[in-house]
């Protein structure tokens, strides 16, 4: 089992920055890919960004170039930075990983971009 927490969502004006945390309650290590997901009013949960073990990383398009995923092992935390951020940026954000076959998710952190 894992446990995985996130902080950091908030309100915030277009272009605005915000840092999102996910805490696991392992170490973070082990993972090979964890994953920052969102999930807008009505829509789909997608993905937003995940990164490797070798640090590599991948973004949804819309995202890319404003929104940086990083882990630090040592604090067996995940991080979202988020830059310019715009209206249609705004959805409940989830930290996932898939471990030993189970997919684990947060509870969710809120992001709302509005004038």
């Amino acid at each position: 089992q894992v446990q995985l927490v996130e902080s950091g969502g908030g309100s915030v004006q277009p272009g605005g920055s915000l840092r999102l945390s996910c805490a696991a309650s392992k170490n973070i290590f082990r993972f090979d890919i964890m994953a920052w997901y969102r999930q807008a009013p009505g829509k789909q949960r997608d993905l937003v960004a995940r990164v490797f073990s070798d640090n590599s990383a991948e973004y949804l398009n819309s995202v890319h170039g404003r929104f940086t995923i990083s882990r630090d092992n040592a604090k067996n935390t995940l991080y979202l930075q988020m830059d310019s951020l715009k209206p249609e940026d705004t959805a409940v954000y989830y930290c996932n990983l898939v471990w030993m076959g189970s997919t684990y998710w947060g509870q969710g952190t809120q992001v709302t971009v509005s004038s």
